[in-house]
């Protein structure tokens, strides 16, 4: 614990009684105590930039310093000399970086939303219902008072991703980056949905690895090709028949079905489940896990 002095109070602000009397202070009493000297002059008179000052005087007549006033301050001493910190680390391109840590973790978070952080990852074919159920989950969730964001896989390339094509390189970049901002979602104690295709089960799965155990919640949209392409929402499909879209999913390069996802939303010939009732069973799923309470 170290006792450190406490700096000389403004001047400024204070009225002329506050000011202590007697004869003007020295060029060197006023050094000391960080003031200047200042000469009367009609600009500051006009002003009237007098600060609680007797500028009509020909120096300061500075308040007396509270000297037997004191402030404690505890410092690490060890931080400042050097002898605790945390090792350096490298993390891809990145070199010499260290993780800070700060008082307010995601437990502390979490309480303060009440629900628990964690990313459930939508995928399927484009057409299967990934964004509609994923506004579905959302309102349900806010209905009952949860906070959530949802990472739309076309959303985020308006913006984010936007450098980012659709070739096999592109498209696992597109899906490492977004993994990687659900996961800070989910630090912050913040329900993320995030609704891509994400093809590729090796992927999907380098995603989940990201997460502690249990925060990564995969859901299938398990909608048959045929299906999808009768929907067809954006004309995708068409285009990508058509040749004028190449390396599509579903068309002319593959969808690899999770193998262990958490959630299976199917939807099989003419029956029709709506978004709402496939959002209730992911949210069933959640309150089941603890997700919808601190």
């Amino acid at each position: 614990m170290n006792v450190v002095k406490a700096a000389p109070p403004s001047i400024c602000g204070f009225k002329p009684r506050d000011v202590e009397s007697g004869p003007p202070a020295t060029a060197t009493a006023a050094a000391k105590l960080g003031f200047v000297k200042v000469n009367e002059s009609n600009e500051i008179k006009s002003l009237g930039l007098s600060c609680g000052v007797d500028v009509g005087s020909r120096g300061l007549r500075p308040i007396k310093a509270m000297e037997d006033q004191t402030v404690s301050v505890k410092t690490d001493r060890s931080a400042i000399n050097g002898k605790n910190l945390r090792q350096m680390s490298t993390a891809g391109n990145s070199t010499n970086i260290v993780w800070h840590k700060c008082a307010v973790e995601k437990l502390d978070r979490q309480r303060l939303l009440q629900q628990k952080g964690c990313v459930i990852w939508i995928t399927g074919l484009s057409g299967s219902g990934k964004s509609t159920v994923a506004c579905a989950l959302s309102q349900g969730l806010h209905l009952r008072g949860k906070l959530t964001y949802i990472l739309d896989g076309d959303n985020v390339r308006h913006g984010l991703n936007r450098d980012l094509g659709f070739n096999a390189e592109d498209r696992a970049e597109n899906i490492r980056r977004i993994a990687e901002v659900a996961k800070l979602f989910a630090d912050a104690g913040i329900i993320c949905i995030a609704s891509l295709i994400s093809p590729y089960r090796k992927d999907r799965d380098a995603c989940r690895a990201l997460f502690p155990e249990g925060d990564f919640i995969e859901v299938f949209m398990d909608v048959p090709l045929n299906i999808c392409e009768n929907r067809d929402p954006k004309g995708l499909y068409k285009l990508a028949r058509a040749g004028k879209i190449k390396g599509f999913t579903g068309v002319d390069d593959p969808y690899e079905p999770p193998l262990n996802c958490e959630i299976v939303l199917q939807q099989k010939g003419r029956d029709c489940v709506s978004p709402s009732s496939m959002a209730e069973t992911v949210i069933s799923y959640l309150e089941e896990k603890g997700y919808l309470q601190a």
